[in-house]
């Protein structure tokens, strides 16, 4: 086991789930479009759809509104049924991103080496369930998922509730994330991080390959 490190953390989305275009551009770093395919499947101009959807999308993200009333404000401004919008974006964000098996399976056999295994991310009520199927609960020893605790990345107090969550100290925890800004919280507390770039860097990581020896 690489020296002292007791479990590993996942981002999702750009992580465990892969945008369609970083399957297609591993060498870049793109977007998955999900809110551009969105708004053209409702023919609204882009600006307009933000307008629309910004500040309870926000709010969603830390769960400082409930689904049902998220649903509400979206059906309002977007002028279509809340059923519609939650099935146009769980399809959406099924058909935009997949699971990034390779990483999976290895995550998985960290666990049966010991490790444990946990999700950190940041999802709103529209993304979460496309993104966190419920098999995740029962793979991964601990997921914290921003709009279920109420605090988002790169927030310290998310990644201490994660650490309370765990039982364990920062020094303990390896954490993946693809982006710098929730990469750097995480360091500051003493935890190891790993900044995702696709997975043929990160098993050529020192850290990575330590994990199995």
């Amino acid at each position: 086991m690489e020296r002292g490190v007791k479990a590993v953390i996942f981002d999702i989305g750009g992580v465990l789930q892969l945008g369609d275009q970083q399957r297609k551009f591993q060498k870049q770093k793109h977007t998955s479009g999900v809110h551009e395919f969105v708004s053209k499947k409702l023919k609204i101009n882009l600006d307009q759809y933000f307008d629309s959807i910004d500040s309870a999308y926000a709010l969603s993200l830390e769960g400082k509104i409930t689904k049902k009333k998220l649903l509400q404000i979206f059906s309002k401004n977007l002028q279509i049924s809340s059923k519609k919008i939650e099935k146009l974006y769980y399809n959406t964000y099924k058909k935009k991103y997949k699971i990034n098996k390779q990483l999976f399976r290895q995550a998985f056999q960290l666990k049966k080496l010991g490790y444990k295994i946990g999700v950190l991310s940041d999802q709103w009520h529209l993304s979460k369930e496309a993104h966190i199927p419920k098999k995740f609960y029962k793979i991964f020893n601990s997921l914290v998922i921003s709009c279920e605790v109420g605090i988002r990345k790169p927030n310290p107090k998310i990644y201490k509730f994660l650490l309370k969550k765990l039982k364990l100290s920062a020094k303990q925890v390896l954490f993946i994330d693809d982006q710098k800004w929730n990469i750097e919280p995480a360091k500051k507390l003493g935890m190891k991080t790993i900044l995702f770039k696709d997975n043929e860097k990160l098993f050529k990581e020192k850290i990575w390959k330590g994990l199995f020896k």
